[in-house]
């Protein structure tokens, strides 16, 4: 199924999350035979995790030809979740691509980059590893067999760490290359997920407009939602002094890590009053996968690995659209209001280079919009935020100035106390038990003397 805004109506744009993550098989053929009618793409995914982008983009009719990563824990769910696919460990011992591959997808890492990260930049030594795509195209190149296209995925943020050199490195090579470029940032919540989620997306082409691609949806994005008792609101409980992270009616974004270096998942103010955190299983749907899909990183490994892979993955319903678009491009784009981009400066949202220099403008994040269910109904597995956590993050919140609804605090100053009265009734309850069994052996003891 393709998930792409033809632009023939709203109708296709409101399609709910449960048609594109569906967790049976007669939906999931239902998915196969909607896929995009236009061109099918061979793929090689390069550090592809758990395999998002991939999923993704054969959701809409690609074929995955060759996956590489490097993490155990996501090599595991590689070959499991893609069977019959060749999948390498290390990008820097890859000397040759599949002779038919047409498109390189790279979620290269974000570490280095992310605000979550390290900001090392482009520099660091995860992230520097994106110059092993170059070698790849660059020695295509040589050989007189380019790829086509390329895809690369990353975090907002590159836009802006070190005036975005990281972005200037990455298309200063494209451009050495001969290729076309454009990126845009893209968000989760239009499609139907209810996680804010913001990832840059470029699209790399040597003959054809990669605007059609990424530019030929849009919509107008609804205005943002005033948080509510009556609404859900998520936040990461592991903050509290210099944010919360929180989001309206969704979680915040899915991380690999916190900033107590555990990957954690964050915690939820459901309508009932009660604050919650979801389990794996929710963490995987909010990534547009299908419950289960992490299982084998489990095998050998720590329960906590699995939120890391989900945090760092590519949510799948935006890899699917993607693929939709590469399937079959949109008409050409118009740019007569974009702007040069100015050097040394910052990127835009969303900017290009076809030929005529670097233009930019500040597009919208979404391209769709999907329907979506309240965050209270989607999370399906769910267990209490511990009094220890709870405690621990109003004991921050009280520390800083952050601004926050004044019922935020209320609500997690009341499930604090309901953690500890609970407490304290499974202490009495265990006290009595204990009591009880000393009676009991005392009158047991008391009779064999006699």
């Amino acid at each position: 199924m393709s998930v792409v805004s033809s632009g023939r109506g709203r109708e296709s744009d409101q399609r709910t999350f449960h048609e594109f993550t569906s967790r049976g098989a007669a939906d999931s053929a239902t998915r196969r035979s909607r896929r995009s009618a236009g061109r099918s793409l061979r793929v090689v995914g390069l550090f592809a995790g758990i395999g998002g982008l991939e999923h993704g983009l054969s959701l809409a009719g690609h074929r995955t030809e060759l996956l590489c990563e490097l993490d155990e824990s996501a090599f595991r769910v590689l070959q499991r979740q893609f069977e019959g696919v060749p999948v390498r460990r290390d990008v820097r011992k890859l000397h040759g691509l599949p002779a038919a591959t047409e498109l390189i997808v790279a979620g290269f890492p974000c570490q280095d980059l992310s605000q979550a990260g390290k900001t090392a930049g482009i520099e660091g030594r995860s992230s520097s590893l994106v110059g092993e795509v170059i070698r790849l195209l660059r020695s295509r190149r040589q050989a007189r067999r380019p790829i086509p296209l390329v895809l690369f995925e990353n975090v907002p943020f590159m836009l802006h760490l070190a005036r975005g050199r990281a972005l200037e490195v990455i298309i200063s090579a494209l451009e050495e290359l001969g290729y076309r470029w454009a990126y845009r940032v893209v968000d989760t919540m239009a499609f139907g997920l209810p996680q804010r989620r913001e990832r840059v997306f470029l699209v790399a082409a040597l003959d054809e407009d990669p605007r059609g691609i990424l530019f030929a949806d849009r919509v107008n994005q609804p205005p943002p939602q005033v948080p509510s008792p009556s609404l859900s609101y998520g936040f990461y409980w592991t903050e509290g002094l210099r944010g919360l992270g929180t989001a309206v009616d969704a979680v915040p974004t899915l991380k690999g890590g916190s900033t107590i270096g555990i990957p954690s998942p964050p915690a939820i103010v459901l309508p009932s009053g009660d604050v919650v955190l979801p389990s794996i299983e929710d963490a995987e749907r909010l990534q547009g996968f299908e419950e289960g899909w992490t299982s084998p990183a489990h095998e050998g490994g720590r329960p906590s690995l699995r939120w890391r892979l989900v945090g760092n993955a590519v949510s799948v319903p935006v890899a699917q659209w993607l693929g939709g678009r590469l399937a079959d491009p949109g008409h050409p784009f118009e740019d007569s209001w974009a702007e040069p981009v100015a050097k040394n400066r910052s990127w835009p949202r969303a900017a290009w280079n076809c030929g005529g220099g670097r233009f930019g403008c500040e597009i919208g994040t979404w391209p769709v919009a999907y329907e979506r269910i309240p965050l209270h109904e989607f999370v399906a597995s769910t267990q209490p935020l511990s009094e220890r956590a709870t405690a621990g993050f109003l004991a921050r919140l009280s520390r800083s100035n952050l601004r926050r609804p004044r019922w935020f605090d209320e609500r997690l100053a009341a499930h604090l106390r309901r953690m500890q009265q609970a407490r304290h009734r499974e202490q009495a309850d265990g006290a009595k038990q204990n009591g009880s069994r000393a009676k009991s052996r005392a009158a047991a003891a008391s009779a064999t003397n006699d």
